[in-house]
């Protein structure tokens, strides 16, 4: 087993880490104070391929392993977590385009979402199904040549700036068979956005409600067969855990880089803060946890790139683990900051508010370990 890069994931790995530095670095700290959601900068990632990174080539994709498609959003989070987690789900939605759309489908949408010049929103969750995603009411009835789409959708990201919708609704009974996906116009007629939420982080990426009302889209515009959504849609959250744990990793390191500078800096007593021995046990055991964190992501972005019937535990497990380890260590850099950590003249408070949703979202975390306890009740050598 190699856990070393190689040259070319360095590679990706360092173009990343350029790029987050001269373009999300010195802006992150006035998109998040004042709500503003960088378009440009996202664009310039797709000029390096960032905004198809696992997308199919055949639509501009680079149709890299989801392993390191992670290195790149690492670089980015570790620095603006909320901007590189809008990426991710834009990563996500361009790559079921480019998978299961239909042929015009794909050569309309995937070249300009692929190239950052289109963005793309994901819409699951609705105001009455959160965890219970198979529950959907967003019913989409097909008329002609077209399908017809009503009802509602709730914390979408990017919701009235994006320029298509991954929509997921119900065109059969009830229960996950009868869902399908659709590729949807973010500017179809009857299609509305509600107020852009107000949250306690990930502001530099809007998220609003969304309603459709008899919003008629072609039917070549289907995702895969009828009745295939909710398969596409857990497929697409396999990825999504693997992108928003290591948003994580990315946000933890940061705040650890931050805190050793600040350490190493400050000084109390006479001498400075990296000086106190039980100062240096809570960054050792904040990089333990990161070293761990990071290894479990990778091992689960290494599950899904080789098509292991195991790989959707195993993106639980590190969605749970990365997640919750994240939030910990940035709480535990902030801590080590003291009063300036809590100020907004330091970047640790922002990560701490951008990180803190990695536990709810895509899948909290407690549903997470419901997956986890059900894999091993079935069958506990697949986790071995």
């Amino acid at each position: 087993m190699d856990f070393e890069l190689n040259d070319e994931q360095r590679a990706f790995q360092e173009a990343a880490r350029d790029y987050a530095r001269a373009e999300l670095a010195p802006h992150a700290a006035k998109w998040d104070a004042e709500g503003i959601f960088p378009v440009e900068a996202i664009r310039k990632s797709g000029e390096l391929g960032f905004c198809g990174l696992y997308a199919a080539e055949d639509v501009g994709g680079l149709g890299l392993p989801r392993l390191d498609a992670a290195l790149v959003f690492e670089e980015m989070a570790a620095v603006d977590p909320s901007t590189a987690a809008f990426i991710t789900i834009h990563n996500m939605a361009t790559w079921m385009i480019g998978k299961w759309a239909t042929q015009p489908v794909r050569e309309h949408w995937g070249p300009p979402l692929t190239a950052g010049e289109k963005l793309a929103s994901y819409c699951l969750t609705e105001p009455g199904s959160g965890s219970d995603a198979a529950s959907l009411k967003t019913r989409a009835d097909r008329d002609g040549e077209h399908w017809v789409l009503n009802g509602s959708k709730a914390f979408i990201s990017g919701a009235g700036a994006t320029d298509v919708l991954v929509v997921m609704a119900r065109t059969g009974t009830a229960g996950a068979n009868g869902i399908s996906a659709f590729v949807v116009p973010a500017d179809a007629e009857g299609i509305t956005y509600g107020r852009k939420e107000e949250k306690m982080g990930w502001n530099s990426q809007p998220t609003r409600g969304i309603t459709f009302e008899n919003v008629r889209v072609p039917l070549e515009n289907l995702l895969g067969e009828e009745g295939d959504g909710f398969k596409i849609a857990m497929k697409g959250l396999d990825g999504g855990r693997i992108n928003i744990a290591t948003c994580s990793v990315g946000a933890a390191q940061g705040a650890l880089d931050a805190a050793r500078r600040y350490m190493a800096e400050r000084r109390q007593f006479g001498r400075n803060l990296s000086e106190f021995q039980a100062l240096q046990f809570k960054l050792a055991d904040m990089q333990i946890q990161l070293t761990a964190a990071r290894q479990m992501v990778r091992l689960a972005a290494s599950k899904l790139d080789a098509g292991r019937r195991e790989a959707t535990t195993y993106c639980a497990m590190a969605k749970t683990f990365a997640t919750d380890a994240g939030f910990r260590i940035v709480n535990e850099a902030l801590q080590l900051h003291g009063g300036y950590g809590y100020i907004r003249e330091y970047p640790i408070e922002r990560l701490l508010r951008d990180v803190r949703v990695h536990q709810i979202l895509e899948g909290t975390n407690e549903i997470m370990r419901v997956i986890v306890s059900r894999a091993l009740l079935k069958n506990d050598e697949e986790l071995r």
